[in-house]
């Protein structure tokens, strides 16, 4: 991006008739003088606006509009995907579009597109450039706030406070007194950030300072700064000084206490907020009412938690996603399988998408519970409602279906999965994981080589899995091949690789076979003696050959 910014005048030029006609009558010349071979033309011209008149400049994109006016820029600015022409717009709207001057809302479309996509390097060049212009009076730009409000904001979602802190302090460096709008912008992003300390001192300082006066809006993020540093009773005291700021207390301020006093696990004090809202005539949020039942179910008081969603569903307040996953995630919790698909059930009729983590719960507890075939319509009812299972949940499911023998349905889930998505890694390991402990080599095969053929790079887990499987049919040495494959395809074999092929080698293998995976567990530092040796007596058949096969491997260990 940087380098586009030092490279946004090479546009490509094309010479017009006039520069041609004097090139090709220009004869060779061997002067040392004339080393420019535009230098007749050049000196044939009377001025500089002539000169760039003799050539045009091919713009960006194409085709480029005749008549350019701030808000149509604004239009292609924002409607452009790829950031790197954007950019080029931007730049050759102002250089070479003849009449047009950027202007306010031209420079906050490139600032926020470039800002959202943490390009913060151009960025600040641009910034640098509108500063410039404005010093020249030919060409004032009337600034606005809203500017740094973005950048300010998006320095804070990208864990830069102390950009986000010069940007604020810069606002008056562009003719503009900073209101309370970019103040509360910066203490969010200070609070974002942990710099709790930052935000009380800049509250204190912000009448004196910048002369801005504050809102209920400022006063509210600093309650939430001190509840989030676990000062709660600071956060009480300012809201009792608030009626002497000239500001009332609202639903936010309070509930912002109660999830202090919820964040630190006391739910008496959380449970005399809530009421103080109640005792003040107010309704309390969906926010309100999530937050004390999250506390009661994290302080393992389930039924508490039952009866407040209860309450607010009395009082018509809506739940929404935020409370579905905590009540959801409370039943599960509590094993309550049933009750948790029943609201996962109303989530997905109110479209909410509930998050892969939330459904992967739910799938869990209900196939501990034995309810394989539930969980099966679950992942059916998530896809007729538009939330495609990801491979977290669909992996999820395929192991409960191998784990209770259920292989050729898992197979057939994947097959439903792979024909609208991509498997990962994950999944592909779950189900051959499957297909090897169910003796299902051949289709276990046939899923790696499907797996190779998509591009996706096996681990050590997938090679552990085929090596297991091989072993657990009495066939070792398939699994000493596997090693071999895997060394060869750079992938590190860990020391359950070798415990693997060491313990399947007991039944079914050779002292040879034996010394040879011990020397490859030697060449790789992944040799575990203590773990092995019984199975190494085992192999031999005597129970002093331990000693002599490491001597073979160890030479160190015979001394």
């Amino acid at each position: 991006m940087a380098s586009q910014l030092r490279s946004r005048h090479r546009h490509h030029l094309k010479l017009t008739s006039t520069v041609a006609r004097s090139l090709s009558t220009t004869p060779p010349t061997t002067d040392s003088t004339l080393a420019h071979p535009f230098q007749d033309h050049i000196s044939s011209v009377e001025s500089k606006d002539q000169l760039l008149k003799s050539y045009t400049v091919t713009p960006p994109i194409t085709p480029w509009p005749q008549r350019l006016s701030p808000k149509r820029l604004v239009s292609m600015i924002t409607c452009q995907q790829n950031l790197d022409l954007a950019l080029q717009i931007f730049h050759h709207a102002g250089d070479y579009h003849p009449n047009f001057r950027h202007n306010h809302d031209t420079y906050l479309a490139i600032v926020h597109k470039l800002a959202r996509a943490r390009a913060f390097h151009p960025m600040e060049t641009l910034l640098t450039q509108l500063r410039q212009q404005q010093s020249n009076n030919n060409n004032n730009i009337k600034c606005g706030e809203n500017i740094f409000i973005t950048v300010i904001r998006n320095y804070g979602v990208s864990s830069r406070p102390t950009h986000a802190l010069r940007t604020f302090l810069r606002i008056k460096d562009f003719g503009l007194q900073p209101s309370v709008r970019s103040l509360n912008t910066l203490l969010n992003a200070l609070v974002q950030n942990n710099q709790f300390e930052l935000v009380h001192a800049l509250f204190k300082n912000c009448r004196k300072k910048f002369d801005i006066i504050p809102n209920v809006f400022t006063v509210n993020i600093l309650v939430k700064a001190l509840c989030k540093k676990n000062d709660v009773e600071s956060a009480i005291r300012v809201l009792d000084e608030m009626p002497g700021m000239g500001m009332i207390p609202n639903v936010v301020t309070y509930t912002t206490v109660l999830g202090g006093y919820v964040s630190r696990g006391d739910m008496v004090g959380a449970n005399k907020v809530f009421d103080e809202i109640l005792d003040r005539g107010w309704v309390p949020d969906a926010t309100t009412y999530t937050i004390l039942m999250d506390g009661f179910c994290k302080g393992g008081q389930f039924m508490d938690a039952v009866k407040v969603m209860d309450e607010m569903e009395e009082n018509g307040v809506e739940p929404n996603d935020v409370t579905y996953g905590v009540m959801i995630e409370a039943y599960c919790k509590e094993k309550k399988s049933g009750e948790a698909l029943n609201l996962l059930g109303d989530m997905l009729k109110k479209k909410y998408v509930p998050n892969s983590a939330l459904c992967c719960r739910v799938i869990d507890v209900l196939c501990e519970e034995g309810k394989v075939e539930e969980a099966g319509d679950l992942w059916k009812k998530l896809l007729k409602n538009n939330c495609t299972p990801d491979n977290a949940i669909s992996s999820t499911l395929i192991h409960w279906l191998c784990k209770k023998g259920k292989i050729w349905e898992a197979r057939k889930l994947f097959g439903e999965f792979e024909s609208g998505s991509i498997p990962s890694v994950l999944m592909y390991n779950t189900l051959i994981a499957g297909m090897c402990e169910g003796g299902e080599l051949q289709e276990a095969g046939k899923l790696w080589d499907d797996m190779m053929e998509k591009g996706c790079v096996p681990n050590a887990f997938t090679y552990n899995m085929l090596i297991k499987g091989f072993c657990k049919v009495g066939n070792p040495r398939e699994g000493i091949r596997i090693l071999e494959e895997m060394l060869e395809k750079s992938c590190s074999p860990n020391k359950l690789t070798y415990s693997i092929l060491i313990e399947g080698l007991r039944d079914s293998g050779t002292e040879a076979d034996v010394t040879k995976v011990l020397s490859m567990a030697t060449s790789s530092g992944e040799i575990d003696i203590d773990a092995w040796g019984a199975s190494i007596r085992k192999v031999s058949g005597n129970p002093d050959s331990e000693g002599s096969i490491l001597e073979k491997i160890l030479p160190q260990a015979a001394t």
